[in-house]
């Protein structure tokens, strides 16, 4: 891929000051991104086979576990109110965009975060009703409060909810981590121009084995405390 400069896009983005690499923290957490039914099961019509991208983001949970690293799931659940009301005009404006997001309903299959996850009742589970993680939720407080330094930012989609939590998590003061194995799309196109834009504005996309690596290492074992 070139730039309307006719240089490689990487090169542009490089000479024009993006791409650095973040600084990691010693504090991290890990923050899984909408991995429910509804959108890890084809089944479900929002939803594509994110089998690989749930076995990824297990393990690195699991990788955490022993150091304490903290885990926040997040889910999108919408009342029949602002999804349609009696009328069926959503009173979610999101939900005229994405009318597709109207079957994500409280209390529905869709909303459950996927069992195949190394979920535990001492994680966090935080209900949003936009892209982000962070926005109308307390995701940002419960980072402060646990003294996260860093976010290891996995699920889904990588061009629509994980790339709006990377933004707004960069925006409240936080390092990101993007581990490329654990986040997924509906399509490879999008998919890779958004760990593209990430990587160039946001955070570091990183391998799964790195991001292992980093919560066994200082930073993992500092979060215990």
């Amino acid at each position: 891929m070139t730039s309307q400069y006719g240089e490689p896009t990487d090169r542009t983005y490089e000479r024009a000051g993006f791409g650095a690499t973040v600084r990691r923290g010693v504090r991290p957490a890990i923050v899984v991104v909408d991995l429910t039914r509804g959108f890890t099961d084809p089944a479900h019509p929002t939803g594509t086979d994110l089998t690989d991208v749930v076995a990824a983001t297990g393990e690195l949970i699991a990788a955490g576990r022993p150091a304490g690293v903290p885990v926040v799931f997040t889910t999108i659940a919408y009342t029949d109110a602002e999804a349609g009301g009696r009328d069926g005009t959503p009173a979610v404006t999101w939900l005229h965009k994405a009318p597709g997001m109207r079957a994500l309903r409280e209390g529905s299959d869709a909303v459950a975060i996927d069992p195949r996850l190394p979920r535990e009742p001492a994680d966090h589970l935080i209900t949003k009703k936009g892209a982000s993680a962070f926005f109308g939720t307390p995701l940002a407080a419960t980072l402060a409060g646990l003294h996260c330094d860093t976010v290891l930012v996995c699920g889904a989609t990588t061009s629509g909810c994980v790339r709006a939590t990377a933004v707004d998590a960069v925006q409240s003061g936080f390092s990101v981590l993007v581990p490329r194995a654990c986040v997924g799309d509906r399509a490879q196109g999008p998919h890779e121009a958004n760990l593209f834009d990430i990587q160039a504005k946001y955070g570091d996309v990183i391998e799964l084995d790195d991001a292992i690596g980093y919560l066994a290492g200082p930073a993992g074992r500092a979060g215990a405390r």
